[in-house]
């Protein structure tokens, strides 16, 4: 398994990208671009599918944005693809008249591969696969990516470039990014789960719900940045908090009880399996 970290600043100032589906993520994507300044709006182009919801999404963001893949697709050095994995081998189809070697294309929908998109586009065409998850809306996600078999180590840093406007970034081998939808991808809504669960245990001794829920996600960001932070093991940390014959190793002892680590393993497993599944029909 590869895990590596772009630590390279490309120049991106006379680039042009272009989102093509500008969805939720699209949207997101777009409005880091903005405000980190890493493109000038006049060189970002998006695409939707119908012209009222362009002309709203160009008003709001002060960017081109179009119907025509095609158009976008000719005008724009890098392509990130936002469409529905169903969509994506169309897509492909239908912009690789505007696709030459030296044009980047980055996915990041869900259980496509690289080499279904390669096949699309046509003979040398540059695909990265990335797959960022939700807090990237709040400049924290995390984007597991894997590169395609014309990938440059520069394309690949640029890729990372791009997405570290919304968090951190990580490459792994392509046979480990079902791995990484089951984790990250689907992590955020366990991790939601376990906010929520806190803070209904923290109504439960008493506090009030908005206490309980502040104590609950601000106790659940803090111990997540110990970890990335410091570089310990989890189970290091964890046997900081937890002193002999104190009150955590007592509720430890119901988490094991409840199976709450057995449970993440199998949710964690479970979701792989069915981006694999996805991605083997």
């Amino acid at each position: 398994m590869t895990l590596t970290r772009s630590t390279e600043t490309p120049a991106t100032g006379s680039l042009r990208v272009a989102v093509l589906g500008a969805g939720k993520m699209g949207g997101i994507l777009l409005q880091a671009f903005l405000k980190s300044g890493l493109f000038p709006a006049d060189n970002i182009v998006a695409t939707v599918a119908h012209e009222a919801r362009a002309q709203s999404l160009s008003k709001q963001l002060g960017v081109s944005v179009t119907t025509d893949n095609l158009a976008a697709a000719k005008s724009a050095d890098i392509l990130l693809l936002g469409v529905k994995p169903l969509q994506v081998a169309e897509l492909v189809q239908k912009i690789s008249p505007a696709l030459t070697p030296d044009k980047l294309i980055i996915s990041f929908a869900a259980s496509v591969g690289t080499a279904a998109i390669e096949a699309a586009a046509g003979p040398n065409i540059a695909v990265v696969r990335a797959m960022p998850n939700t807090p990237a809306a709040q400049g924290a996600g995390i984007t597991p990516m894997c590169r395609g078999s014309h990938v440059s180590e520069a394309q690949l840093a640029l890729a990372q470039h791009l997405f570290a406007t919304v968090g951190r970034t990580v490459v792994v081998d392509e046979k480990h990014m079902d791995a990484v939808t089951g984790l990250s991808g689907s992590g955020p809504a366990f991790l939601y789960i376990i906010i929520e669960a806190l803070a209904e245990a923290g109504v439960n001794v008493g506090l009030p719900r908005d206490v309980a829920t502040l104590l609950a996600a601000q106790t659940t960001y803090g111990a997540a940045k110990m970890v990335l932070e410091t570089g310990a093991h989890p189970a290091l940390l964890k046997d900081e908090v937890t002193t002999p014959a104190g009150c955590t190793v007592d509720g430890i002892l119901e988490l094991e009880e409840g199976g709450l680590r057995v449970t993440l393993i199998k949710a964690v497993k479970r979701s792989a399996e069915r981006a694999r599944e996805l991605a083997n029909r």
